[in-house]
């Protein structure tokens, strides 16, 4: 079978912006693609090439499983996402094959904790420093393939401006966090109205802030990170509940 190689691949990383010095955020799908001759290997050597020895790629770590199946039980408290939190050794995670194959290079710096970052390349120590708080702040861009929005890690770093009435609403009850300790599980309640990051990612795509395209059958975003994670921050403190699709009563109480 005839698939993307590495040549096609850096001359289309390349054209999108991706050249000697790009700070890179990334974000992936293999099977979006189709077919890549190398497999993950390939598309990371690519990046590795186009950002060269005076760039960097950050890529997720996270020590976190794919969504579990629901309970009955699950469902009655009200829980509508479980995740496992694996292992610090663990090979496989949720972030995809390509950034689990990133992460186990030997070239590869990789921070602690749960929520950690890998890099690799000139600034790969500040993955381990600090996560993405240094690509995120000095130009970094960032690119997703064949995900969308919400495999944005970076968007987290801005919800330290998102009230806490609204992370009490979907806050999981007692009787939810003691039969899934935090130490074991990562769990969600109940859902918004409305899917905020969408409405940033529609937004950012109307300001002009994204490029897009295609690789292959893989679609692609490619942008600068502080735009888009500064544009989630900036409606946060706007009106942080019309992003959610919220509406709050006499009494604080929910009005959907």
């Amino acid at each position: 079978m005839q698939g993307l190689t590495e040549t096609e691949l850096i001359k289309a990383f390349t054209e999108i912006g991706i050249n000697q010095g790009t700070e890179l955020e990334v974000h992936s799908s293999l099977s979006s693609f189709g077919y890549v001759e190398g497999g993950a290997d390939t598309v990371i050597s690519a990046l590795k090439k186009c950002c060269g020895d005076s760039g960097s790629i950050f890529m997720p770590a996270l020590r976190l499983s794919k969504n579990m199946e629901l309970t009955e039980k699950d469902k009655s408290l009200g829980i509508t996402a479980k995740i496992k939190i694996l292992p610090p050794d663990c090979t496989r995670t949720a972030m995809g094959i390509i950034a689990d194959t990133f992460r186990n290079m030997p070239d590869t710096k990789t921070g602690g904790g749960i929520m950690r970052i890998s890099g690799w390349g000139k600034n790969a120590d500040k993955a381990v420093m600090g996560g993405l708080d240094w690509v995120i702040n000095n130009g970094g861009m960032a690119l997703l393939l064949g995900v969308d929005i919400y495999k944005l890690t970076a968007m987290h770093y801005a919800e330290n401006a998102l009230p806490k009435e609204i992370t009490d609403i979907f806050a999981p009850s007692e009787e939810a966090n003691k039969l899934y300790p935090s130490d074991k599980w990562l769990i969600e309640a109940g859902e918004p109205p409305v899917k905020a990051w969408y409405t940033i990612q529609d937004m950012a795509y109307q300001n002009g802030f994204i490029k897009g395209g295609h690789i292959g059958k893989c679609k692609y975003m490619f942008f600068k990170i502080s735009d888009v994670v500064g544009l989630y921050h900036r409606e946060l403190l706007r009106d942080p509940f019309k992003l959610y699709g919220l509406n709050f009563g006499d009494g604080g109480k929910k009005c959907l």
